[in-house]
């Protein structure tokens, strides 16, 4: 009772008349004080692929010993706009521009160099990178700047290369977070306006939530400095939105109702947060929970959102309980106009809502389930089953061109360099190894199959280390390419002495598929041991829990499968990306539990009094609305991410999507109806939900006085208290 008791008072509190306005300025002055605080910070832009202790990771610090490491090599590729061979005047042109373009180089281009089909020509271009991706863009994009204000007619010039490719993936971000704030803000919007109902209410969740998401941007951002993360901040302004917004429909959701039983605005709203505020907790801790377990992961992009995510969620959790409740007792019940919920008792003027409005779609679709569970539960189960087999021809990694949603100079200008030149000219392979050994390295990096040339670039200051560059014939990034990376390896490691290391982009990339591979067999599980500890703690059952996730499993699996076929059907999309598998199945387990949460928490309350089955029947009544609201919430909040520049984060988008839509309306509402009217009361074993309730209706107290309003019920508090 003690605990209870406190809950009570605090809800009181933050909703009484001079409660609510004094938790609301402290809420907005916290708000203020961090926004000031972390206003400044940066999160660092890093963006590597593959694991730090990795053997390209481990080339790349080496090179950066190399005289002039912050030099790299563009190419800027000719060819004829209408298809023919180069002709003597157009070689002529080209050498004619190579002092144009050494006025902003660091050391002086050279070609151009001929293809055996006399073409296409390339000239190598050097540039000075800049710290990060962003920095490089500003110096490719003067290049090229320089390139139109010199044209040579009849010829077109295509700057590619590994630079050009990071420089123009920065360039494709320029503008598109705003893009994706501004389109998650509108979807959010008109999906609020929908559920609501109400030209006003829709603007309190929505401007709390946005806050929310401000003030975990710069959070976010100083945690990422302070201990160097590399994230999506994209990915994290998705979740903060997705989220809040459906802790904020659980909370309105329960307040509408029990507005209809209270006269008291203010009694309704500390009851619906007594009784909301657990399932909200609970979901937010699985999900955090679910998110830190990133930090074991390899993939440092990957390892850096599990730490800013959660911060961002926790952020979230914190404007919904403790900033809107206030604000919604300020405004009061007046809010939910033109529909305003009132008791029975009351004057009831036109447009309002009153007591004998009882759900009637969600509890015909639930009865129906429950009657009738075994042919419910097979077609559940084969819809997953035929959205499973998109998994078929599924394969994952994407090559250089297939990362970009809308086609880039650099990705045109590899396609075009591949019809002329050994593909593996864009992206060369690099080798370094001991100087005392350079000559022996490269005799046996020639005799691997696929190698066009390799020969000793450069020497180390101290003559300690030679660099060695290695032209493949084949793709960078197709499976002839990953497959002679290994060869390489292999070669140059047999060769004592020599310390040989394998780099470059294709190297990288390799690396990174290794170690996406590993995480996805190291984080998957620990996700599912999280949130089958969360719902046995929550049900205090066993059965529950175990069912309950190989359900949340299917449904993530088959998510993934019917993306995986959508993006093949209509995007073009032949292969996932790396990260996808592990970010979906993460975002699908995690956010699916939400609503295994909102849901079973209320089956078990009503179980108390009603039964297993007629419990369900009446959680579904109750939630259904909500949940499916907030599914599609979701649903539209993640499809955002399309509007950004790479396929990664529109497939993540399409299958977190398709998986909480079909989560809400197919597995919440059909799938485990049927499964509980089937185990029956078994299904809360070792617990006994009619026994507690029967013990908890007998040990209530009549009553406690609440701070604004007489009398309200004070029932034991645990979760699954009797509503």
């Amino acid at each position: 009772m003690a605990r209870s008791d406190t809950l009570s008072r605090f809800a009181g509190t933050l909703t009484s008349r001079k409660g609510a306005w004094v938790s609301l300025t402290l809420g907005l002055l916290v708000m203020v004080l961090l926004f000031g605080a972390f206003g400044s910070a940066h999160a660092p832009a890093g963006n590597a692929q593959a694991p730090t202790d990795s053997e390209s990771a481990v080339a790349s610090e080496l090179m950066a010993k190399f005289p002039d490491a912050d030099e790299q090599s563009v190419i800027v590729l000719a060819t004829r706009t209408d298809g023919s061979a180069l002709t003597p005047a157009d070689t002529d042109a080209l050498t004619a521009l190579l002092p144009a373009l050494d006025e902003s180089a660091p050391a002086p281009a050279s070609g151009p160099i001929m293809s055996e089909d006399g073409e296409a020509a390339i000239m190598l271009n050097p540039i000075t990178v800049g710290a990060n991706n962003t920095e490089t863009a500003d110096v490719v994009e003067a290049l090229r700047t320089t390139l139109a204000a010199n044209p040579i007619d009849g010829l077109s010039l295509l700057v590619t290369g590994g630079p050009a490719f990071g420089a123009d993936i920065a360039a494709a971000f320029d503008g598109a977070n705003f893009t994706l704030l501004l389109v998650t803000i509108l979807i959010v919007a008109l999906l609020l306006i929908i559920t609501y109902r109400s030209p006003i209410l829709w603007l309190l969740p929505l401007t709390v939530v946005a806050l929310a998401d401000g003030l975990a941007g710069r959070v976010t951002a100083a945690a990422g400095a302070a201990f160097d993360l590399q994230f999506d901040a994209g990915i994290i302004s998705v979740l903060v939105f997705g989220a809040g917004t459906n802790y904020a429909l659980l909370l309105i959701s329960r307040y509408r109702e029990e507005l209809l039983a209270h006269t008291d605005h203010r009694a309704a709203l500390s009851t619906a947060w007594r009784k909301t505020a657990p399932a909200i907790i609970a979901s937010n801790v699985t999900v955090v929970l679910s998110l830190l377990t990133l930090v074991l992961a390899v993939i440092p992009g990957t390892h850096g959102l599990g730490v800013s995510s959660a911060l961002g969620l926790l952020i979230a959790l914190a404007a919904v309980l403790l900033v809107l409740p206030p604000l919604l007792a300020v405004c009061g019940r007046r809010v939910f106009w033109p529909f305003v919920p009132r008791p029975a008792s009351a004057a009831e003027p036109r447009g309002s809502v009153t007591s004998t409005t009882r759900p009637g779609v969600w509890r015909r679709v639930a009865s129906a389930v429950v009657g009738r569970p075994i042919p419910s539960l097979i077609a559940g189960v084969a819809v997953l089953g035929i959205m499973m087999t998109g998994l078929f021809g599924t394969t994952i990694g994407l090559d250089q061109v297939e990362k970009f949603r809308v086609q880039s100079e650099s990705a045109t200008g590899l396609e075009v360099l591949s019809e002329h030149f050994a593909p593996g000219e864009a992206q060369p392979i690099y080798v370094i190894a001991n100087a005392d050994y350079a000559d022996e390295v490269v005799a046996a990096v020639s005799d691997v199959d696929g190698v066009v040339r390799a020969h000793s670039i450069e020497t180390t200051a101290d003559g300690a280390l030679s660099k060695i560059m290695v032209t493949s014939e084949f793709a960078p990034s197709s499976d002839a390419s990953l497959a002679q990376i290994n060869e390489l390896r292999g070669a140059v490691h047999e060769i004592d002495g020599a310390n040989a290391v394998v780099g470059g982009a294709v190297a990288t990339d390799v690396d990174a598929r290794t170690g996406n591979q590993a995480d996805l067999w190291l984080v998957a599980p620990l996700i599912l041991a999280v949130s089958f500890i969360v719902l046995l703690f929550l049900l205090r059952s066993i059965v529950a829990p175990v069912i309950l996730l190989i359900v949340n499993v299917a449904s993530a699996i088959a998510a993934i499968g019917a993306g995986a076929w959508l993006s093949r059907v209509l995007f073009d999309q032949h292969a996932l990306d790396l990260q996808v598998p592990l970010l979906a199945f993460l975002f699908l387990v995690a956010l699916g539990i939400d609503y295994t949460i909102f849901l079973v928490h209320r089956a078990r309350t009503e179980a108390g009094t009603r039964g297993t089955r007629a419990g369900m029947v009446e959680a579904v009544a109750r939630t259904g609305s909500v949940i499916t609201s907030a599914g599609i919430v979701l649903a539209g909040v993640f499809a955002a991410l399309g509007v950004l520049p790479l396929v990664t984060l529109g497939q993540l988008g399409l299958i977190v999507g398709v998986g909480v839509i079909v989560d809400t309306l197919m597995v919440r509402t059909v799938i485990v109806p049927a499964l509980f009217s089937l185990v029956g009361d078994k299904m809360w074993w070792p617990s006994n939900p009619e026994t507690e309730g029967r013990s908890a209706a007998s040990a209530s107290v009549a009553g406690v006085e609440s701070p604004d309003n007489g009398t309200i019920a004070a029932p034991e508090f645990a979760l699954n208290e009797a509503e």
